[in-house]
């Protein structure tokens, strides 16, 4: 087991008992161990985590004080699990209210047991949570690498040795380190043909995202496209989108309620597009950029729908082979980000969490029908990328 943290003394304790109990029911003949991977925090997570009354045997590591972000605590795990012969690594965010016992068999078990090597969660999310998920990584994990994994970047999954002996193995970008360490493990899984499933744990309760939605919106997003990048000598020959098998819970409860300002997303869209429009102009194409300038001048703007957001997509990634700053194309790419969730906030407004994922999965569908455009548009630019 492997719990990442960042100042997370106030919450470490609940998962980390948890976690013990579900190992003792589920695998009692198993030898096993807890990692904690901290990032030096200054709140004490390390004394709370290490008095917590657990069967299991526990381990602290830390990186250093000058290095913080969660893909070196992770990679930090992976590498102590690695050496200690793990079959099966789980983890789980330290954060986590909801988990139960047996979301450690859920999660196990299909790599002990039926030679998996990649889980994701499956989760009940309200229909505005995960809006990176629903709006840039699922349709990217849908339509380019062609496989239909609702939570990429989830927080929550369990893989094989031999999946993380090959993630330590391979060069990682900066943003990997920091919170596109999600985004980059399951492309990583899907590039080097692990077996791969998704995992029904119902309901995921923990603290709120907002704090870090700034800085994991520009690591999530430019992991994403970076790998997108470099890859597409090994992704453009993808011919159809391949269904993931689902283990755990097969019927998940309803969504939580979520309280949502569609005025804030709009002024930070708004906000976001104008910090960011020298950008744009610089790296886009002329045409996107009009429209982007035309519906954001509007006064019930913007109205980006899926089309026009393949569009920026796919100009977004067209622009990253070659790119001197991708950071700052990302960084450019906040105010659109926050326009197609305000606009499909408008489309979807009157349905439900559950008819919300026929528009979301027809992003990805989008993507997948259109990835000829992208294709032609990448070898038009000469991507020797491999």
């Amino acid at each position: 087991m492997v719990i990442p943290s960042y100042n997370e003394a106030d919450s470490i304790a609940h998962p980390t008992r948890v976690v013990s109990e579900g190992l003792r029911k589920h695998f009692p003949d198993r030898n096993s161990v807890i990692i904690n991977v901290d990032a030096a925090s200054p709140d004490g997570t390390e004394a709370v985590f290490l008095a917590t009354e657990t069967e299991v045997p526990k381990i602290y590591i830390t990186t250093p004080e000058d290095t913080s972000g969660k893909g070196w605590c992770l990679a930090n795990g992976f590498r102590r699990a690695y050496s200690l012969g793990a079959r099966a690594i789980v983890c789980v965010d330290a954060d986590l209210i909801s988990i139960t016992p047996e979301w450690i068999d859920y999660m196990a078990t299909p790599i002990l047991e039926h030679g998996l090597d990649y889980l994701t969660p499956l989760y009940s999310r309200h229909k505005y949570d995960g809006t990176i998920t629903n709006n840039i990584c699922y349709p990217l994990i849908y339509g380019i690498f062609g496989q239909d994994i609702r939570q990429p970047i989830g927080g929550d999954f369990a893989l094989s040795g031999r999946l993380a002996g090959h993630l330590v193995s391979v060069p990682w970008h900066r943003t990997t380190h920091q919170y596109g360490i999600d985004i980059f493990m399951t492309m990583q899984a899907l590039l080097g043909d692990f077996k791969i499933a998704q995992v029904g744990l119902g309901s995921k309760v923990h603290k709120p995202s907002a704090p870090k939605l700034g800085p994991m919106f520009v690591q999530v997003v430019s992991t994403a496209l970076l790998t997108v990048a470099d890859t597409f000598q090994r992704w453009k020959s993808i011919t159809s989108v391949a269904e993931t098998p689902i283990f755990g819970l097969k019927e998940l409860a309803p969504a939580q309620d979520l309280e949502v300002d569609r005025a804030t997303i709009r002024r930070n869209a708004v906000e976001g597009f104008h910090a960011g429009v020298d950008a744009l102009r610089e790296y886009l194409t002329p045409g996107v950029v009009g429209r982007l300038e035309k519906t954001f001048a509007q006064a019930d703007g913007p109205r980006i729908d899926t089309d026009f957001w393949v569009d920026v997509l796919f100009d977004v990634i067209a622009a990253f082979p070659g790119c001197e700053d991708p950071i700052r194309l990302v960084e450019s790419m906040r105010g659109l980000y926050f326009g197609r969730v305000f606009s499909f906030m408008n489309e979807t407004w009157e349905l439900t969490s559950a008819e919300c994922e026929g528009p979301i999965r027809q992003q990805g569908i989008q993507v997948f029908q259109r990835r000829g455009e992208l294709i032609q548009r990448l070898e038009s630019r000469g991507s020797g990328h491999v």
